[in-house]
C-alpha cells in the first residue's frame, strides 16, 4: 500500500465465545494488525453480541487496537462507555441517527478515532460534509447483522469513490463483509486499506491456522495493489 497501511482486523464475531479472551489473544499472535468488535444491538440490526463489559473484559487481553463497530441506534447515548471500555477506534453508522456530525464530534471529543460506517444501499455522499470529523469509513459489503453473508460485488466501485472524494486526507478506507483472499484484491486495487474479516480468519483450528488464514489475505491484497 502506497499511502495508508494495510490493515487485517478479524472480527470476533466468528471466534469461540467460550474462550474469547485467549482467541482474541491468539488472533493478534497470528498477525492481526487490529480486533474488530461488532456490537449489535437487534434493533438496528438482526442480532444482539455484546456491550462495554466485554470489551473491557477484553482489553485485559491484549493492547492490540479495539476497532469497535456500534450497530446500534441509537450510538451517542453509549460512546463514553465504550470509550472507556477501552476501544481506540469507534464507528458508528450514518443510518443510526440524525446528528452524524454531532456523533463524530463526540467522539474525537473522547480522544478517540471517529469512524462512519456506510450500509450497501447507502451512497457515499451522505459523509461528504463530515471529512473534517473522519478517521476511518467502514463500507458495508454485506448487509450488517450477522456474518457469513455473500460479498456484494457493487460495493468495490463505492470504495473507489470514497477513495476519489477522501483524496490525500489521512483518512483509512475499512470493508467488512465477505472479505477473503478472493475478494480483497479487487478492494485494495479500489483503494480500500483495512480489512474486517470474520469466518475467513477464524476457520480451522487455533493460531497456526489463523496466522495462515491472515498472511493469505495480506498476501492477495498487497499483490493486488502491485499489479
Amino acid at each position: 500500500m502506497t499511502d495508508r497501511s494495510l490493515v487485517i482486523a478479524p472480527s470476533i464475531l466468528s471466534a469461540d465465545f467460550s474462550r474469547i479472551g485467549e482467541e482474541v489473544q491468539d488472533v493478534v499472535d497470528a498477525g492481526a494488525d487490529w480486533v474488530h468488535l461488532d456490537v449489535m444491538d437487534g434493533h438496528f440490526v438482526p442480532n444482539i453480541t455484546f456491550g462495554p463489559p466485554v470489551v473491557k473484559a477484553l482489553r485485559r487481553w491484549t493492547d492490540a487496537t479495539f476497532d469497535c463497530h456500534l450497530m446500534i441506534a441509537p450510538a451517542d447515548p453509549y460512546l463514553a462507555a465504550f470509550a472507556d471500555a477501552g476501544c481506540d477506534i469507534i464507528t458508528v453508522h450514518a443510518e443510526a441517527g440524525p446528528h452524524l456530525h454531532r456523533s463524530l464530534q463526540t467522539i474525537r471529543g473522547l480522544g478517540k478515532k471517529a469512524g462512519v460506517s456506510l450500509n450497501p444501499g447507502t451512497p457515499e455522499n451522505v459523509i461528504e460534509y463530515c471529512l473534517d470529523l473522519i478517521d476511518l469509513v467502514l463500507v458495508m459489503s454485506v448487509n450488517p447483522g450477522f456474518g457469513g453473508q455473500k460479498f456484494i460485488e457493487s460495493q468495490v466501485e463505492k470504495v473507489r469513490r470514497i477513495k476519489a472524494m477522501i483524496g490525500d486526507r489521512p483518512i483509512d478506507i475499512e470493508v467488512d463483509g465477505g472479505v477473503s483472499p478472493d475478494t480483497v484484491g479487487a478492494l485494495a486495487k479500489a483503494g480500500a486499506n483495512a480489512f474486517v474479516a470474520g469466518s475467513a480468519v477464524f476457520k480451522g483450528d487455533g493460531k497456526q491456522a489463523y496466522a495462515a488464514n491472515i498472511s493469505a489475505i495480506r498476501d492477495a491484497a498487497r499483490v493486488a495493489t502491485l499489479a
